[in-house]
């Protein structure tokens, strides 16, 4: 037997082993051409018929019309991944459109066809011997034509067959995802290789150098199979046989069928979907031997029922080839090529291709799922890094964006967030980290982390701002961000911003008018020895608050000032569509600020915060100063049973008196400085009272013998909500009442 080459990395064919060594990842020949998938007449003449030959003959025919009509013929494709069946001469690649068609390559050259006669030793008229498909036949076999050299035949069969597995790898190695990867296997192999394959798979596959605990169970992955020829009986006429070759089919018996292994609606006696592989049997057996054997084989004899199930046939004779899948480190699965007994068996070589094939079907498989973890382990990063939800502070409307700069690098270091804020604040941040890897998304959330704990301290913006450039500082000397941080006031109708290198943010004012707000723009976090400068300006109601990144302003096709007063022009044509009156919807107006982006404008991921300012009305704020003495709690409760009256919230007289009478005696107990009492009407009503003392109260069960210690308790069961917020000059304690339903209606 010739010994060929097959790849430059993987294990080279033995001529008296004919098999593979372990899995090697090799690349396919260079002069390889694509699978031919068809029977090619007209290369030479083959030995005379043996009986059944007319039906052979006929089979033959038929998938040489099936080959020549293609999508005129009305072929279905193959089936999902479950189960498909693939026509004879459907020839599916990655260009393969809906009807069945797919773009001319390699394996349609008149060359490829004539390599598939060489290697068939097809004639003029269809012989039986030829299976109808380049069945791959080895050197000395029928079809060696008459007078010439078998030396000169078997190396032209010899260089088809090496051409064959070129094309064959190269169509596995195009898939990306293991479904892809196990439908190039099939396409690939049937019916130019063998007419049926089932694949299956380790299930879980194992990742990397994890190490499965409990049995090892297959799960058939995917099966494809020739037609039946008396299913075809419908395009007899498109080949002009003039005869019925179900019934030629029936009269030989040579077109048996249902002798292979097969599954989906056709199958009659469909395989085993599940098998478990028992320690020390002869599944695990050969398994473990790593090469390809014949069915016929005592091995392959005992470990084919375990496989397929013991209850289905097996077919006779060489025509049954059971190939491990041997990824990197372990078996991850089999594959069993069959052949129907209408085309010749199976040859020593044959196990050649079927190891090739294996090796490269499993190590694609390795590197589809190594892919798939890389790639969930990025989108659960990206889904933890960023807020699930932004929250509904009073005063305030929220909407934000997030688009990765590619689908195959879905993290990077751009986040945004909304942190609610004592006072019915909220902070407003948006921060951009060098870079979009895995990297920059971990820097990404330790700075958004130590960013809302900042914020829960009430620092200044540009403190939050000087002590991030500090935390990126111990992080490293190379991580460097930038960072915008606002904080808006909903009773001031103000905002305060403060800058660390981060492009301006946009305000669209009610009227239509949209303007980049003068912020200094201070240096990136993590350049350190900087000060950073904080900005206050008016946030009139019915205005919003534009935070993005660079990656929305700057692309290679403009500058970042560029794209900042596209922007604005952006947002000055949406409101002037909207009309003067209102502000455009704040979902809509993100989604067309994003339409603003070209095809070459998505070089970076792009963070978007927008922020709708509504604003409280001074006519639902009602605020006073305590001294911390003794009959603060009873002016407390005077104040606000006036503040209920004018609002006409009397229902909630008792309620809120008990309620504030507890919690102004706890700010008095431990305050030096004047308490302060703020109530809030919007759709709740909101009572904060603070004091300077940073010790926050908790609730605890008092006993029966102490005097007090109920007093959160009796806040905890009558409020909605509550809680208390430390801040830099004290501490705030705040619960809310819901509004009764004939206010809460008034107010819609």
């Amino acid at each position: 037997m010739t010994e060929y080459p097959t790849s430059q990395e993987g294990p080279q064919p033995v001529a008296s082993g004919g098999g593979t060594d372990e899995a090697g990842h090799g690349k396919a020949p260079i002069a390889a051409t694509e699978a031919v998938r068809t029977h090619a007449p007209g290369a030479g003449t083959g030995p005379a018929a043996e009986p059944g030959a007319a039906a052979a003959a006929a089979a033959s025919d038929v998938r040489a019309a099936r080959s020549a009509a293609g999508p005129a013929a009305g072929l279905p494709r193959p089936r999902g991944a479950a189960s498909a069946e693939v026509p004879a001469g459907a020839g599916a690649g990655p260009g393969q459109n809906h009807d069945n068609a797919r773009p001319r390559d390699t394996a349609d050259t008149p060359e490829a066809h004539e390599a598939a006669a060489r290697a068939t030793g097809a004639g003029p008229p269809p012989a039986a011997a030829g299976g109808g498909a380049a069945g791959l036949q080895g050197a000395g076999g029928p079809g060696t034509p008459a007078g010439g050299a078998p030396d000169a035949t078997a190396a032209r069969r010899e260089g088809d067959r090496l051409r064959f597995v070129g094309a064959a790898t190269r169509r596995i190695a195009r898939g990306i995802d293991l479904d892809e990867i196990v439908l190039g296997l099939c396409r690939a192999t049937v019916p130019t290789f063998s007419d049926a394959i089932l694949v299956y798979l380790r299930d879980p596959l194992p990742v990397g150098d994890e190490r499965p605990v409990g049995p090892v169970v297959l799960r058939l992955r995917r099966t494809d199979r020739l037609r039946p020829i008396d299913d075809l009986t419908d395009i007899s006429s498109t080949i002009g046989a003039g005869m019925d070759l179900a019934g030629a089919a029936g009269a030989t018996g040579e077109l048996d069928f249902s002798q292979l292994p097969l599954v989906g609606p056709q199958g009659d006696l469909p395989a085993a979907e599940l098998c478990e592989i028992r320690p020390g049997g002869a599944l695990a057996e050969v398994l473990r031997g790593v090469r390809p054997v014949f069915g016929c084989s005592a091995a392959a004899g005992t470990a084919l029922p375990e496989l397929l199930g013991l209850d289905h046939p097996l077919p006779r004779g060489n025509r049954a080839v059971l190939a491990p899948l041997r990824g990197r480190r372990r078996v991850i699965g089999a594959a069993v090529f069959l052949r129907s007994p209408e085309r010749p068996a199976f040859e020593q070589n044959d196990l050649l291709v079927a190891a090739q094939l294996a090796t490269h079907t499993a190590l694609g498989i390795d590197k589809a799922v190594l892919y798939g973890r890389e790639a969930y382990i990025a989108d659960e990063l990206q889904r933890t890094m960023l807020p699930d939800s932004l929250p509904q502070p009073t005063g305030v409307r929220l909407a934000s964006r997030y688009l990765p700069a590619a689908e195959t690098a879905r993290v990077g270091g751009d986040w945004y967030d909304a942190i609610p804020l004592p006072g019915s604040r909220v902070a407003l941040v948006v921060g951009d980290v060098m870079g979009h890897s895995m990297t920059s998304a971990a820097i990404m959330g330790q700075l958004r982390t130590t960013a809302q704990t900042l914020a829960q301290l009430d620092l200044p913006p540009a403190e939050v701002l000087h002590h991030l450039d500090e935390q990126a500082q111990r992080l490293g000397t190379d991580r460097m961000a930038t960072c915008m941080y606002a904080v808006y006031d909903p009773v001031a109708h103000r905002i305060t911003i403060a800058n660390a290198g981060h492009p301006p943010p946009v305000l669209l004012h009610l009227g239509g008018r949209a303007e980049v707000l003068r912020v200094p723009p201070g240096a990136p976090i993590g350049v350190g020895g900087v000060d950073f400068e904080a900005v206050e300006l008016d946030a009139p109601a019915g205005a919003t608050l534009l935070l993005y990144t660079d990656g929305l302003v700057e692309s290679r096709l403009r500058d970042v000032w560029t794209g900042i007063e596209q922007l604005r022009e952006r947002l000055a044509t949406t409101a002037q569509l909207t009309g003067l009156d209102h502000p455009p919807p704040l979902e809509a107006l993100c989604d067309d600020v994003l339409d603003m982006l070209g095809p070459g404008d998505r070089d970076d991921d792009i963070a978007l915060l927008a922020a709708r300012f509504d604003g409280i009305a001074p006519s639902d704020v009602a605020y006073w100063f305590l001294d911390p003495e003794e009959t603060a709690p009873g002016r407390a409760r005077r104040f606000a049973r006036r503040a209920l009256t004018r609002w006409g919230l009397e229902e909630l007289s008792d309620s809120l008196e008990l309620l504030v009478s507890e919690v102004v005696t706890n700010a008095v107990r431990y305050a030096e400085r004047p308490v302060t009492l703020r109530l809030l009407r919007t759709d709740v009503l909101r009572c904060e009272v603070g004091d300077d003392s940073p010790q926050l109260p908790r609730q605890r069960r008092a006993r029966d013998t102490d005097e007090g210690g109920r007093g959160l308790f009796l806040v905890n069961r009558l409020a909605r909500r509550w809680g208390a917020t430390r801040l830099s000059s004290g501490k705030v304690v705040w619960f809310e009442l819901p509004l009764p339903l004939s206010a809460a209606g008034e107010r819609r």
